[in-house]
Order: structure tokens, then C-alpha cells, then sequence
């Protein structure tokens, strides 16, 4: 067995340090835009007068970031070569979301925005993976470039993880379908040109079959974004969503009708891997940081780092981190070579693993820096409240113990007895 990440790999993380020194660092100090970093960053991105979505000019500078990481030929290195990428494996995918985000805050990889040098595009997957051809052609060039911008409607107001039981139907008439219902924490809806709308068409409340995904275009009569829910961390870009007499035609399915569920299901799986990789690069980057300054601090005449009270909880951190990191490339190397719903419950492990462990490192962090660590000064109360939010989205810890619960003892998955 060899651990060792692969050469080609190495090399490829020391091209990508280098493109962001030579192309996005410079950016990032240009004009003010380290408003957007610094102690200033969410009164700097939020348009507090509008709902609290993002302000335009900071997604002006997430476009050129995008822009500049896509003519380098970074920002679709994760998809296939039809798609413009350079067939990145979900090994690749994880190392290099850890290497980022253990790179610290800044225009390279802001994960409040899911915005990244390197793309996480789980839309165009699902769209390779479900769309038609025409629906490609609408959406996977357009979506790459911003021209196009979709979300992503399954929440809802009186359902959230538990997905089965939700409340929005569709209904034939003619050759198009009536759709009505409501949506919560609808991502994306402040720049959306279309929404993927799950609704049920069939089955039984509780039932996995009878779920169907709507391509729904926002000027659809019918169609509302009725507010944007403020959030821990801010901007935000979920919204409140109703639907009365949507009415859209048949072919704006996305996959087979009645298997909505398997579009969503490539959906979560292809975040909850890469966010589980990056919780252990930020987690990693603030143990590397309060390390750091226990060395440096001296209180009572002595480092901070010669403490026990400083030593032994940062151990443990790093204990974690180092099984995590294994956990997370391995798994990330199975999804390489296995059908992902036969390892779904490893996805689910790393994820909620991952997403408790970097809240409890950046806690740590700013335990360990004291006051200045409670500050915006520094950067890890942005970091605890932006990863503390996936500790519920992509389906709760909870939802995801529970499918590692239903994979251990043969209630679900492959084994199912």
C-alpha cells in the first residue's frame, strides 16, 4: 500500500500555488478589494438594503476570479473533457479542495460562495449525468460561464432532509405540468435564471419514486422569490420560494420522471465529499495557526505553547484531522471506481466528521488566540460560521449518521436485508 500522493498530483498543486500568486493574489490586493477578506468582509459583500444578497461588486470580483481561473484552464480541471475539463478525479477533487482552503481566506477559495479557482460544479455533473441534449446545450456552457445561473429548489418549508414527504406537486394538463408548492432555503435565487424544482408526480407521500426535477425558468408566471432568509453568515442566497400554477412544458424534466431523487442524490454526493475535503484543509489551517501563536505568545513569562491547557486539545485536533484526511482520500479514490450509492455511507461519514471537526478546530483557534481570536480581525469566526452551516445543509449530521446507521445494520444500501 503507497499513500503517497501520486507525482503528477504534487506537481499540479505547485502549479496551481503558483497561478494564484501570479493571477488572483495581485487581484485580491487591487484597489480595496481586500475590504472583501479583511475585518470588513461581510459588511463588504452584503447588500443589507436588498435583502441581504450579495453586493454586486463582489461578484463582479468573483466573475473576473472565475474568468482568469478559466482561460488558465484551472476552473474546470474537476469535469470531463466534453465539458472543457481535464477529467479530474474525485481524488484529485479532494486534495485539492484541502489544499486550498488550508491555504486560508481569499479570492482563490471562498467557500461562502462555493467559488474556487478550481470549480465544484455539481450542476454540470448532474447535467452530464441526467440532462438531455438540449438541455446541455442550454445550460452546461452557459452555466460554466455565468451566463446562465441555476438553483437549487428541494427544501421546503415543512420538509427539509426528510425529502419523501415534501409537499410541492406537478400535474399533468395537456402536454405540461402544473406546478405548485413552496420552497425554503432556495440557493442561488438572488442571480438565478432557472430553478431545478423537485415536486412529486406520483407515489405516495414517504415514497423515493414519484419525486421529478423541473427546469422552471424565475420570469415563469407564477413564479416568486418572496424574501431571502438572513443567515449566520452573511450574504446570503437562499430564498423563500412559492409556486402557484407554475405551468412549464414536458420537457423541462431533468432525468426520468418519477427519479428526481437520483438527480439530487448526484447532487449531495459530489458537495458532501469535496466539502468534507475542504473542512479538513480549513481545520488544518487554523491548528497550523494557533499553533503558530503559542509559540510566538508569551504570558506569565513563558510561551504559550509550553501549556498543557494549549498542547492537549490541539492534539487531539490534529489527531482528528490526520484520520479524516484518510478517511477523505480514501473514500474520494473509492467514488473513482465504485457506483457511489454502494459507498454512500463512507460520503456520509466524512462529511458530517469533517464539518464538526472544523468548527471545533476554528473554536479551538479562537480559544487559543484570546481576544483577538473573538475578533474579526481574525479569520476564524468566518470560518466557524461559514462550515457550521454544514453541519444542516447537504442533508443534517443527523440524516447522515442515520444513513451510515442504515448501511451498518442492513436497512439500506447494498446490503439490504
Amino acid at each position: 500500500m503507497d499513500f503517497a500522493l501520486p507525482a503528477e498530483l504534487t506537481q499540479r498543486l505547485a502549479a496551481l500555488d503558483e497561478f494564484i500568486e501570479q493571477e488572483i493574489r495581485p487581484l485580491e490586493e487591487q484597489d480595496d478589494n481586500r475590504r472583501f477578506f479583511d475585518h470588513r468582509r461581510e459588511y463588504a459583500r452584503t447588500d443589507f438594503e436588498n435583502g441581504g444578497v450579495p453586493r454586486a461588486d463582489w461578484e463582479e470580483l468573483l466573475g473576473e476570479m472565475f474568468r482568469r481561473a478559466d482561460a488558465a484552464g484551472w476552473l474546470r480541471y474537476g469535469l470531463p473533457k466534453e465539458a472543457g475539463g481535464s477529467d479530474g478525479t474525485d481524488l484529485d477533487m479532494a486534495v485539492i479542495r484541502e489544499h486550498l482552503a488550508h491555504r486560508g481566506l481569499g479570492l482563490h477559495n471562498d467557500l461562502q460562495n462555493e467559488s474556487s479557482v478550481v470549480g465544484n460544479f455539481p450542476f454540470a455533473h448532474m447535467l452530464l449525468a441526467f440532462g438531455t441534449d438540449a438541455q446541455r446545450e442550454e445550460f452546461l456552457e452557459p452555466m460554466l460561464t455565468r451566463t446562465a445561473r441555476l438553483g437549487f429548489g428541494l427544501t421546503e418549508p415543512d420538509h427539509g432532509s426528510d425529502a419523501t414527504w415534501m409537499e410541492t406537486r406537478a400535474v399533468r394538463d395537456g402536454g405540461d405540468w402544473v406546478i405548485n408548492g413552496a420552497k425554503r432555503w432556495n440557493s442561488n435565487m438572488h442571480s438565478a435564471t432557472h430553478d431545478v424544482v423537485f415536486a412529486r408526480t406520483s407515489g405516495d407521500d414517504g415514497a423515493a419514486r414519484g419525486i421529478t426535477a423541473f427546469f422552471v425558468p424565475v420570469d415563469t408566471p407564477g413564479f416568486s422569490v418572496d424574501f431571502h432568509w438572513w443567515t449566520l453568515n452573511m450574504p446570503t442566497d437562499h430564498a423563500e420560494v412559492s409556486l402557484r400554477d407554475v405551468r412549464v412544458p414536458d420537457e423541462a424534466i431533468f432525468g426520468s420522471e418519477g427519479e428526481g431523487l437520483s438527480v439530487a442524490q448526484t447532487f449531495v454526493h459530489e458537495n458532501r465529499i469535496r466539502q468534507a475535503a475542504s473542512g479538513v484543509g480549513a481545520g488544518q489551517y487554523c491548528i497550523d495557526r494557533s499553533v503558530d501563536y503559542a509559540r510566538e505568545r508569551h504570558t506569565f513569562g513563558a510561551p504559550l505553547a509550553t501549556r498543557q491547557a494549549i498542547q492537549w486539545p490541539l492534539v487531539e485536533l490534529q489527531t482528528e484531522a490526520e484520520m479524516l484526511r484518510g478517511l477523505v482520500r480514501k473514500t474520494a479514490w473509492e467514488l473513482d471506481r465504485r457506483p457511489h450509492m454502494e459507498i454512500s455511507d463512507r460520503v456520509s461519514m466524512c462529511n458530517y466528521r469533517a464539518n464538526r471537526f472544523v468548527c471545533d478546530a476554528a473554536d479551538r483557534a479562537m480559544q487559543v488566540h484570546g481576544g483577538l481570536g473573538y475578533s474579526r480581525h481574525t479569520p476564524f469566526e468566518h470560518i466557524y460560521r461559514h462550515h457550521r452551516r454544514y453541519r444542516i445543509t447537504e442533508g443534517a449530521e443527523e440524516i447522515q449518521m442515520r444513513k451510515v446507521a442504515g448501511y451498518l445494520f442492513g436497512f439500506a444500501g447494498p446490503n439490504k436485508r
